[in-house]
């Protein structure tokens, strides 16, 4: 089990690199770690790129880990914190798309040029802060600019995950893309059927979780990208939807409108909820002979498809176990003030709830600007608020045995049954529960 820090995370960096200055070798924080300080985010780990060679680095640090020594790599634990220690390098050449098939150990110069980004391309020397620079990043860093270091399609290929890097540090950072940079996230998309799903995933989770996830998705869309993970995204561009209930235009227009409504922080089952609601109105598009437009059954068809996709990019299942219900449900919101209280309360009990309730309330605020229903649903948030939705129930399956019945499909219709006279108010204590039941048994008995 790891153990929780006992240090902030600068300062456990801080002393490995003065140890490994202490023995004669050069240490410097590189990549993200410099990039987050600069722009004023608390860096989320540190990374240390030094002249020491790995077998130095074990040398200095023993019990560390050596994770990817054949690529200089060395994970060194202190007060709590894993940093990463590598060595400064040229990378051969990559034929997986993943990972250089052999490695030279190098400059801080020559290590530099083979990182992604110029962002990410910055060294620190950790006693000074003093930033050292050989790839123009500070710049980029100052303009708000993603740029390849070096050749983009060269970067490309090295690693294709790079391609959705490129977009998430934009919309996380709200920076714009290098032209040079951006035309070949086109030219290279293809390369994305190289990476597995799982690395996909995880970069489009960031992408999609960022405050700017709907320029995030505008940009994969741009690009092409999300045809080579996502593509049933597409077809929901140029979907045209009745104007009287979305004048704001089609399926995918609206969907984004949706993203951009979210609040920053919104949590990634609900931004793929949203993302993903009326992904199978493409596929149920039908017009009246009228000219109306509809989308039946899109709700239901939506449900399947996303959990196919979910399935597709490895997400988990608690993960798709949320997203799916909100998708199959989204449509049941405008029927909720028709609903008897015991299926209301049902309905408010899912544990998806509060995130569905956000989902209809950019929904509608997307379209069509109603708020009625998600006024109605407040409103008796409040009323039930003094007890629980779902109210412990006062008869059980033991109950059902006692009296003679054998356990199969009708235990759970007439517990059902029993728990709306409860939750309609009907029925509030257990003798009067028992009574009614003893009532449907005589009726189920005739039957």
């Amino acid at each position: 089990m790891k153990k929780p820090p006992t240090i902030p995370a600068r300062e456990a960096a801080l002393e490995l690199a003065r140890r490994l200055k202490a023995a004669g070798h050069e240490a410097l924080f590189a990549g993200g770690c410099v990039r987050d300080r600069l722009l004023n985010h608390p860096p989320e780990d540190y990374d240390i790129a030094t002249s020491a060679t790995p077998t130095q680095v074990m040398g200095i640090f023993p019990g560390s880990n050596e994770v990817g020594a054949h690529f200089g790599v060395v994970i060194a634990k202190h007060g709590g914190h894993h940093i990463e220690i590598a060595t400064f390098r040229t990378d051969g050449s990559y034929h997986d798309g993943r990972r250089p098939e052999s490695v030279t150990f190098s400059t801080p110069q020559e290590d530099a040029q083979r990182r992604d980004f110029t962002i990410n391309g910055l060294f620190e020397i950790p006693e000074t802060g003093e930033v050292i620079d050989h790839v123009g990043g500070l710049a980029d860093l100052k303009a708000g600019i993603i740029r390849a270091i070096g050749d983009p399609t060269a970067r490309f290929i090295e690693d294709g995950l790079r391609l959705l890097r490129a977009v998430r540090f934009a919309a996380r950072m709200g920076f714009s893309i290098e032209p040079t940079t951006d035309a070949a996230l086109r030219e290279c998309a293809s390369l994305l059927g190289k990476i597995s799903p799982e690395r996909i995933r995880d970069e489009f989770s960031k992408i999609l979780t960022s405050s700017r996830r709907r320029e995030g998705i505008e940009h994969l869309v741009n690009s092409d990208l999300i045809r080579h993970f996502m593509p049933e995204v597409l077809p929901m561009i140029g979907c045209e939807q009745p104007p009287e209930w979305h004048p704001e235009g089609d399926v995918y227009t609206h969907t984004l409108i949706m993203l951009g409504m979210l609040a920053p922080d919104a949590p990634l089952e609900l931004c793929l909820a949203v993302l993903l609601h009326d992904i199978a109105k493409p596929p149920c598009r039908t017009i009246d002979p009228d000219g109306r437009i509809r989308f039946n059954g899109h709700d239901s068809m939506g449900a399947t498809m996303a959990e196919t996709i979910l399935r597709r990019l490895r997400y988990s299942n608690s993960v798709i176990d949320a997203v799916v219900p909100m998708v199959a449900r989204h449509m049941q919101f405008m029927n909720v003030q028709k609903m008897r209280v015991a299926k209301l309360k049902r309905f408010m009990a899912e544990p998806s709830f509060d995130q569905e309730m956000e989902l209809h309330r950019v929904d509608c605020g997307s379209s069509n600007g109603f708020t009625d229903n998600y006024e109605f649903l407040q409103a008796k948030a409040k009323e039930f608020a003094a007890e629980p939705l779902i109210p412990p129930p006062l008869v059980t399956g033991r109950d059902l045995i006692e009296l003679g019945l054998q356990p199969g499909p009708r235990f759970k219709e007439i517990l059902e049954a029993l728990q709306t006279e409860q939750l309609e108010g009907r029925i509030q204590e257990r003798d009067p529960a028992l009574e009614y039941l003893q009532q449907l048994v005589q009726i189920l008995e005739k039957t």
